[in-house]
Formats: structure tokens, sequence, C-alpha cells
């Protein structure tokens, strides 16, 4: 028995989306982060420079009251600490507050300026008053210190932000996957004997549960597919295998017992049987294609075309038959296949039929639909579906002689549902059965009262 594939490594398929995943983080985290930070420092300088300058324009404004009246002492003393320097420019050159105070530049209207003065910065304001032009300006150590100690810690704070993200998105991110991962190993372990099995929910209704319940929805298909696949190459084979066995039960009787063996007869089973198996691949092929939904080419087909050519074949044929219902019923979809469809509907009725058959066509809400109905026993309502599926008989058609595969039924539904519609049966006016395909119909067609 060959090996099984060997699934990808688990660590490393875990690790690398779980780095990718966390470095992406990290990554916008630290930007947002860094760009924060920044902004913070920026405007925690302006608003302390922006305060700084409001309480120098108040003292601005008490320079100036006691310089207008000629109290330039009162002026000069008003310096309370080294931070503050105050300067007097007048025609004659007065400067007062220390020699640092004639260097200050003078700003121009009531705006603060920030200059720096023997390596220092300040915040200057002046402001004209009767003696002259008054500056006061204040030292930014304060804030500058200020500001460099928020700009210490937050290169501090933000590192460890980003680590602690990191962690907490690792740790999420690793239990997330674990879930993940957990899924993948259980799906990897479903083989071709076990489609039986299904992945574990966990029924707290998130993602990963959504998940899980959409992958045992699929391996609920698979599964079905898979059994619906074994019964068909079972009963296919048993098809198969019932014609060849005649032919070879006939053949050993003819080689034993030449006597015993009409002339001609062994000629006649092989090409009756022969064109039964030839009937059934013909058959097994065409579900084949549509169950690939290969329809064929489209093209306008009238379903009421098809009808007429059925009454006009049973007649032909020296049966019964009634098309006074035949209505008309355009659809799209290809020809071949419809027409298919309809003499596997008329060859079904005319084999269970006591004594006529009737086809009818109608467009109604847009659909066209197009019926078979015989007078026969009728299908029982509890095997009405089962009647479409492959190999199928019920009892009254097991007989091999008749000509039916059970595949008849099989291809008329897949037919109609290749075309965008479908196929059913139920209870004819006659007592019997009646088998409707029901299509779209033709955008242009209208509807038609019908039977």
């Amino acid at each position: 028995m060959a090996e099984r594939a060997a699934p990808e490594p688990r660590p490393r398929r875990r690790a690398s989306i779980r780095l990718r995943i966390t470095a992406a983080a990290v990554a916008v985290v630290a930007v947002a982060l860094g760009l924060g930070a920044t902004a913070l420092v920026w405007t925690l300088e302006r608003m302390l420079q922006a305060s700084v300058g409001e309480q120098l324009a108040d003292e601005l404004d008490a320079l100036a009251q006691g310089v207008d009246e000629g109290t330039i002492q009162t002026a000069a003393l008003v310096q309370r600490d080294d931070d503050v320097l105050v300067a007097l420019r007048s025609t004659s050159g007065v400067v007062v507050n220390a020699d640092a105070a004639a260097e200050l530049p003078v700003p121009t209207g009531r705006e603060p300026l920030t200059a720096t003065v023997a390596g220092e910065r300040y915040v200057v304001v002046a402001a004209d008053a009767a003696g002259g032009t008054i500056v006061v300006a204040r030292s930014l150590a304060t804030i500058d210190d200020a500001v460099r100690s928020s700009t210490a810690l937050l290169a501090v704070a933000v590192p460890l932000a980003v680590i602690l993200v990191a962690t907490v998105v690792w740790i999420v991110v690793d239990r997330a996957l674990s879930h993940v991962d957990r899924m993948r190993a259980q799906v990897d372990e479903i083989d071709a004997a076990g489609l039986d099995r299904r992945v574990e929910t966990t029924s707290r209704g998130d993602e990963l549960d959504r998940l899980a319940t959409t992958m045992n929805r699929m391996l609920a298909r698979v599964e079905a597919d898979a059994l619906s696949r074994q019964r068909f190459v079972s009963d296919a084979s048993h098809e198969l295998r019932s014609p060849l066995a005649s032919m070879r039960q006939f053949a050993e009787l003819s080689r034993t017992h030449p006597d015993a063996v009409a002339p001609g007869e062994l000629s006649e089973v092989v090409l009756h049987e022969g064109e039964r198996m030839h009937g059934i691949v013909e058959a097994l092929l065409l579900l084949a294609r549509l169950d690939e939904h290969a329809a064929g080419q489209r093209q306008a087909v009238d379903l009421d075309d098809l009808a007429h050519e059925e009454v006009a074949r049973v007649r032909a044929l020296g049966r019964a038959v009634d098309g006074t219902a035949v209505r008309a019923a355009p659809v799209v979809g290809d020809a071949r296949l419809l027409g298919r469809a309809c003499r596997n509907l008329v060859d079904n009725a005319l084999r269970h039929a006591r004594g006529r058959v009737a086809l009818g066509s109608v467009v109604r809400d847009g659909r066209a639909m197009l019926w078979v109905d015989d007078d026969g026993a009728g299908v029982p309502e509890g095997e009405r579906d089962r009647v479409f599926e492959r190999f199928v008989r019920l009892d009254e058609g097991r007989a091999r002689d008749d000509g039916g595969s059970g595949l008849g039924l099989a291809i008329v539904r897949q037919v109609a549902r290749a075309h965008g519609g479908d196929a059913w049966v139920t209870s004819a006016p006659a007592g019997g059965a009646r088998f409707v395909i029901e299509l779209p119909a033709a955008p242009a067609a209208r509807d038609e009262p019908g039977s």
C-alpha cells in the first residue's frame, strides 16, 4: 500500500504565520506609538512655551505702566529671579537688569519670540512705552528639562509598550492558530475509509467554530458523493455483468450442446445483449457529462415540437397516444439532450401504460413544462423521488426483457437540472403516473392555460 504524503512540519508552519502576524502588529503599533510620542512631546513643549509667554505678557504690561509713570527704577526691580531678563531700550541707550539683557532681540509686535542668549534659550516679549521699548525674557531651561525628561520617559515606555503588545499578539495568535492547527490535523487524518469523521466544534459561534462547521458540511458532501459513486459503480458493474453473463451462457450452451440451440439464436442473443450493453454505456457516459454540468450547446428549443415528434413516433408504433394538450413551450437549451429526455419519458410511459399515453406542454409563470401521462399502475408516493435515482427499478419494472436499464429517468432529471430546471412525478388524470419536466421558459414566452 502506498505511503501517505507527510504533512508539512507543524512547528514551522505555525511559527511562520505567528511571526508574520506579530511582526505586522508590532510594526503598526510601533509606528503609531512613535508618532504619538513625537506629537505629545511637541505639543507639551508648545503648551509650556505658550504658558511662559502669557506670564511674560502680564509682567510686560506692569513694566510698561511703570515706565509710562516715570518709575524706571521700579521697572528695573521687577526681576524676581535669575531666569528673567528685563531691558529698557531708549534713545539715550538706557539698559537695565543685567548685561545679558542687552543681547536680547526685539520681537516685532506682541507675539513671543524664542531666542538663544549666552547659550541658553529664552522666550522674549517686547512692548513700546513712553520711555522706549521694554523687553522681557524668561529662560526655557526648566521647560527644556521637562521636555527632555518626557522624551526619555517615552523612549523607555514606547519600546516597553511595543514589547507588551507583541507578547499579547503572540499569545493570542498562538491560541487561535492552535485551534486551526488542530482542525488541520483532524482533517489531514481523514482518508477514504474515514469520511464519516468530522471536525470538533466548540459551539461558541465564533469564526473558528463557523469554520469547523463549514468544513463538516464539506466533508458531508464529500462523503455523500463518495457513497453515491460507490453505489453507482456497484450498480453499473452489476448491470454490465448481466448481458455478459447471458452471452456467455448461450455461447457455452452452443458449444457444449449444439443441437439445443436453434440456428441463429446465439447471434440474436449476442446482438440483443450487445445492444443493451451499448445503451447502458451510452447512458453512463451521458450521465458522466451531465454530472460535470455539461448542458451542451444552448439554442432556442420548442418543447412542443419535441412532444409532437414523440406523438408521431408512438403512433407509428401502433400505440394509442393523445397530444391534444401540447401547447407552445419555448426554452433555451440543448435540443439533443432535451429530445433524449422527452423520449425517455415516453418510452417509460409505453412500458408501463395499459392502453394509452398522453403528452402535454405549457408555459406558466415563466416556467415551461412538458409532461407525459400513462394509464398504468402509477408510482407510489413514497417512491416518487427514488424512482429518479440511477439503476432503480420499482417492482413492476424489474423485468430486464422490457428494455429498461434503470438509467432513463435519472438522465431525465439530470438533463432538466443541467438546464436550470427539475423533473418530478405525480398522479395522472387517467390514474397512472405523470412525469413532468420543468424548465425556465424563453424570455419571449407567454403564459398559456394548460391541464
